[in-house]
């Protein structure tokens, strides 16, 4: 989850990209304001993210894009209200690695996510970094491996939560890695990582822009990201690929539609959305934050959502994770 407070200067901050309609109004669409539906609770990073975007998207297009929060299900609740939505383009829903997971971590949902919506357009992806308390004697990837197998099952392995991206990155490093950490879910990645800090869980996959500060003050021991390039927020640790190739895990965001959305419609909001990943203030700000941007066609969000979804759908069968 991204710090509030610095996402909120950055949304502060979205006044100044320039307010320049690429999209002729003179088009039909949109002609009225737009939901956007993110399915979680104010002020995380999907939140955030969203009224970001919503804010800039309102600028080029000319009309209001409203932001609607429908937490619960993880996630499935607000996804079911888009795809059972009109698919006219005037209710779309921010997609998160969620979305992906949910497909095989659940038995039985009332929908199925890639057959049932269009893609639009990919925003942003940002990495996880491992972590250890300085207290756990390995300063690397490699030692740490060496270390769980010399002691299996004495790790404790923290997450926000069952399914989460903070879970199944780590799951996925014990897959490829043949390793045995226990697993500790809590309710959110904040007392988790009060907990990493105290000494109470030893690792964990945690994101970015939540545990930098820590990384850099020492209170945590940053091993590498698990993304395949460095981050520029945390330019001297390496790559988890770099010791384990295969290996990538990393958060990430971006906009559906209702299966059937008119093609035009799809269009014009990739189009727009790629503008703003485009500019240069819209770089900055999600740069600060250790985000990559994800510009490209709908076909290539929807070959990203098609890829995730298989990828953590083996994570999730290895680990046998349950939702709570």
């Amino acid at each position: 989850m991204f710090p509030r407070r610095q996402f909120l200067q950055l949304a502060a901050g979205a006044a100044v990209l320039p307010a320049v309609s690429t999209i002729a109004k003179a088009q039909a669409y949109p002609s009225r304001p737009v939901r956007l539906i993110i399915g979680y609770t104010p002020g995380g990073s999907a939140d955030l993210t969203a009224r970001l975007m919503g804010q800039w998207l309102s600028e080029r297009l000319g009309q209001p894009f409203v932001i609607e929060n429908r937490p619960g299900g993880g996630t499935n609740i607000a996804t079911e209200a888009v795809v059972r939505a009109p698919p006219d383009g005037y209710t779309l829903l921010l997609a998160a690695p969620a979305n992906a997971i949910n497909a095989t971590l659940y038995d039985k949902l009332n929908f199925n996510f890639l057959r049932d919506v269009e893609p639009v357009a990919g925003i942003i992806r940002f990495p996880n970094v491992v972590v250890v308390n300085p207290l756990v004697p390995v300063k690397s990837i490699p030692e740490l491996i060496a270390y769980a197998k010399a002691n299996p099952g004495k790790l404790n392995m923290a997450s926000s939560g069952n399914g989460s991206t903070i879970h199944m990155s780590g799951e996925l490093f014990k897959m490829l890695t043949g390793i045995n950490m226990v697993h500790v879910p809590y309710r959110g990645g904040a007392p988790a990582l009060t907990d990493m800090i105290s000494g109470q869980v030893q690792v964990m996959f945690d994101n970015i822009p939540t545990c930098a500060e820590h990384v850099k003050s020492g209170k945590l021991r940053g091993l590498a990201v698990t993304s395949t390039t460095r981050s520029e927020v945390l330019p001297d640790l390496p790559t988890v690929s770099d010791f384990l190739p295969g290996y990538e895990a990393s958060a990430w965001y971006g906009i559906v539609a209702p299966k059937n959305t008119p093609a035009d419609v799809i269009d014009t909001l990739n189009k727009a959305t790629n503008a703003v990943l485009a500019d240069a203030a819209a770089k900055t700000r999600f740069a600060e934050l250790g985000a990559i941007l994800l510009p490209g066609s709908a076909a290539d969000f929807g070959k990203l959502l098609a890829d995730e979804t298989e990828k953590w759908g083996k994570v999730v069968k290895f680990s046998g994770a349950r939702v709570d």
